[in-house]
């Protein structure tokens, strides 16, 4: 038993240092920086068909309330100004080569980090705010056409939609994506001081 409580503490006392090579380091930032592109080009990708969608039920579907027009402009231009605050973090990480600038590129990170944060707390309730205004403002004219049953059964489901992205979806999203982003701020911060030793 003594040997095992030896054996254990000389376990205890050693430390063991694992180093990765720095083009190691540099290819997983490298993967994990085109992931974060990649998904960032795909949201835009998604809000641009969003805005399409909506802009050709507008265009195509007789409208025939103002309620309806209203809520339509208002659905039209949350996702608009939505997807252009997104262009405008996308670019952050787009237009900057980690390998030519990295203290630059660092910086951009860390100032894209700060604007998913704002995207998802302050802005991502502003927007569903006024989605949820523009919906409501377009479900007086759509849904007089249909059954009771019906009616409340899509202003059911609009809302639990909502509430579910809302809480949910929206929370696991943002602690997934902070973790993601603050691990590569941090790989980049070893690799600066790797490189200035």
């Amino acid at each position: 038993m003594q040997e095992f409580d030896h054996i254990q503490s000389i376990w205890d006392t050693h430390k063991v240092e694992v180093k990765i090579s720095s083009d190691e380091m540099l290819k997983q930032a490298k993967k994990e920086v085109n992931g974060i592109r990649l998904k960032s080009l795909l949201n835009l990708a998604g809000m641009a068909l969003s805005f399409i969608a909506i802009t050709s039920i507008w265009t195509f579907y007789d409208v025939q309330s103002w309620t309806t027009h209203a809520g339509l402009t208002i659905i039209i231009t949350s996702i608009g100004v939505y997807t252009f605050l997104m262009y405008q973090g996308h670019k952050l990480i787009a237009n900057n080569d980690f390998t030519i600038h990295p203290k630059a590129f660092l910086e951009s990170l860390k100032l894209y980090q700060i604007n998913r944060f704002s995207l998802y707390n302050k802005l991502y309730w502003i927007y569903t705010i006024a989605l949820s205004i523009g919906l409501t403002l377009c479900f007086f004219e759509m849904l007089e056409r249909l059954e009771v049953w019906i009616q409340y059964s899509l202003v059911l489901f609009s809302l639990g939609w909502v509430i579910f992205c809302s809480s949910l979806v929206r929370k696991v999203a943002m602690k997934r994506e902070k973790e993601r982003i603050a691990l590569l701020i941090e790989k980049f911060e070893r690799l600066s001081t790797q490189f200035k030793d």
